[in-house]
């Protein structure tokens, strides 16, 4: 038996980043640990060059109750030539300068998003006492990925003693518009048993390049209904 720190994460809108181009830039099904560290470092007052060493050592699962619908947006954005953009600091110079010019060019992009996703967290090996109190208090604004997709309702954290991570997160208590909501497949840090995994690129090796190293994800079938879905 461990102790477990389990919470529910749903948005009208979410966006769990996936590579990034220029033009388009994708959303994954479920969120990632670099995401879910970003999550919590926010609720505890961590900045993106902050110390993220504590969170760094914490163990992960994701039960994936809804992926959400996509949605696809479309933006215009304002580029610089690479030539007018030479000998620059930053992006706000080398626009300012191409804009006096007449150089710049607009583009469009688009960006996935998850229309109502659903899911399950749970996280050990680290001071769950503490990231409970932050999840209930946080210091930012807590989001599901882009500053556009806030968290739809608190994400009631509980410290639950289990024999697994999937029996932890039977205890979950989902807002009430989720109700009977199932999860039938759960991404876990360890589980060397797994016969399916996925790679994914989610640990962060720099926070301000946005350099991201791959991780092993196992990928187990679950069925997770939560003991408060059962009783109603």
């Amino acid at each position: 038996m461990a102790e477990y720190l389990i919470f529910h994460l749903t948005a009208a809108l979410g966006s769990m980043g996936e590579l990034a181009g220029h033009e388009r830039r994708g959303s994954l099904s479920w969120p990632g640990r670099s995401a879910l560290t970003g999550m919590l470092g926010a609720a505890l007052g961590i900045r993106r060059e902050g110390d993220f060493s504590e969170l760094d050592r914490l163990r992960m699962a994701v039960a994936i109750f809804d992926t959400g619908s996509v949605l696809r947006d479309y933006h215009t954005i304002e580029t610089v030539p690479r030539a007018a953009a030479r000998g620059t600091q930053s992006r706000p110079d080398a626009l300012r300068g191409a804009r006096a010019e007449r150089r710049t060019h607009t583009a469009i992009t688009l960006r996935d998003y998850r229309m109502a996703p659903l899911y399950g967290i749970a996280v050990w090996n680290g001071d769950l006492a503490r990231l409970a109190h932050a999840l209930r208090q946080p210091v930012f604004t807590l989001y599901l990925g882009r500053k556009s997709c806030p968290l739809a309702a608190p994400v009631d954290p509980q410290i639950i003693t289990a024999s697994s991570p999937e029996a932890a997160l039977q205890s979950l208590r989902l807002p009430p518009w989720w109700r009977g909501a199932q999860a039938r497949i759960m991404a876990s840090d360890e589980r060397p048993d797994a016969r399916r995994h996925a790679i994914r690129l989610d640990i962060a090796t720099d926070r301000r390049a946005w350099h991201f190293a791959p991780r092993q994800v196992a990928m187990m079938p679950v069925e997770i209904i939560p003991e408060a879905e059962k009783e109603r």
